[in-house]
């Protein structure tokens, strides 16, 4: 029987093309050349201003806190249905991050839970775009101007997802995105930091850059404590090479959620990721929620998917029923999401064959249990 994966890049001949050069060459003068090539690219892609290259996305959004001024005491809107690198940061600055639910439809933030939540104290949002799917960025936006709220679109997962014809991290404050080998472009580790605002751009760079100002022409002098949140040229060279092929990776996300679509969509207690008309949904983590009424459990189905050749994993927890913070019992759907959700195994390689297999697991445990 085949071995499938969950997860694993796509690695060709052009990344490794870029990444020898960056070896070979990528020294001394040429240094930041890959690193300057990769951020360039993905202003482009995203159509925004600035963008900086960072060593991870959790880096990126501790950088994106500090900019925006958090500080101890502050409270930090999030999602309790997340994975805990959008809230760890939050808590580096001694800041609260203050959980609430999401939405039953995409699986994001609920922006009515939002305006309950604001008091005096609240700073700023983290939107989470989860699994690929899209926060409703007009009602945050509207919300966050309206309370003088700052917002940073965490799009780790969400890279070439669009909102509206917006690509996810190019319509709040600040976006992040995440280069992890999981992700749908990876450099190994890495992250990005992007925003239109020159002001904080400017703030930001000098924190990514050990406090130093570009503008005090004064060799490694630091105007303030920074941080060494840095990506590697190699890194960049290869996060630049998978940029040539954004169009084609992304599109082999929604090629096999579609396939995964087409197998399961009809089995009635599951229902997968969600697309409102006015989305493009690139499908990061397909995803599958068991209904309730089944009696499933989730974590002996997992066991019995990866006892199969077709390894899953469950859908992310609530942050909030860590044992580093008090549990919400009130945040119904990230409880039920946590508890009844499944990611499936997603990545370049896959062949039809391999879906048909996790998708007939699934139905075989299915309908074994009913």
């Amino acid at each position: 029987m085949k071995k499938i994966l969950h997860t694993k890049p796509n690695i060709g001949k052009l990344e490794k093309e870029f990444v020898y050069d960056a070896i070979d060459n990528g020294w001394g003068d040429n240094c930041y050349d890959y690193i300057y090539k990769f951020q360039d690219s993905y202003k482009s892609y995203l159509n925004v201003n600035y963008a900086i290259a960072t060593s991870s996305c959790t880096g990126a959004i501790h950088i994106a806190l500090k900019a925006l001024g958090i500080k101890p005491g502050d409270e930090v809107i999030v999602p309790d249905a997340t994975w805990i690198a959008s809230v760890a940061p939050i808590t580096y600055l001694s800041a609260k991050p203050i959980f609430v639910d999401v939405l039953d439809s995409t699986w994001c933030i609920d922006p009515k839970k939002i305006e309950k939540a604001i008091t005096p104290k609240t700073k700023a949002i983290v939107a989470v775009h989860l699994y690929g799917n899209m926060c409703e960025m007009d009602e945050i936006m509207i919300i966050a101007k309206k309370n003088n709220l700052y917002v940073i679109e965490d799009s780790a997962e969400a890279i070439g997802s669009e909102y509206k014809g917006k690509k996810a991290g190019s319509m709040g404050h600040f976006g992040t995105f995440s280069f992890h080998g999981t992700k749908t472009i990876t450099s190994g580790e890495g992250g990005m930091l992007v925003t239109n605002d020159k002001k904080l751009f400017e703030i930001a760079s000098i924190l990514h850059d050990h406090g130093r100002d570009p503008k005090v022409k004064k060799d490694l002098w630091v105007e303030r404590i920074g941080f060494k949140y840095k990506m590697s040229n190699l890194q960049a060279a290869l996060g630049y090479a998978q940029m040539q092929r954004i169009d084609e990776l992304v599109s082999k996300k929604i090629e096999i959620f579609n396939l995964y679509k087409n197998e399961l969509s009809k089995i009635n207690g599951i229902r997968l990721n969600s697309e409102a008309e006015y989305v493009k949904n690139t499908y990061w983590m397909p995803t599958i929620i068991l209904d309730e009424k089944l009696g499933i459990d989730r974590n002996k189905m997992i066991n019995y998917l990866d006892l199969n050749g077709t390894p899953a994993r469950p859908f992310f927890y609530p942050v909030s029923s860590c044992p580093e913070f008090e549990k919400i019992s009130n945040n119904i759907l990230s409880i039920q999401l946590g508890k009844n959700g499944i990611n499936l195994p997603s990545y370049f390689d896959m062949t039809n064959e391999d879906i048909k297999q996790v998708s007939s697991n699934i139905i075989r445990y299915l309908n074994n249990e009913r």
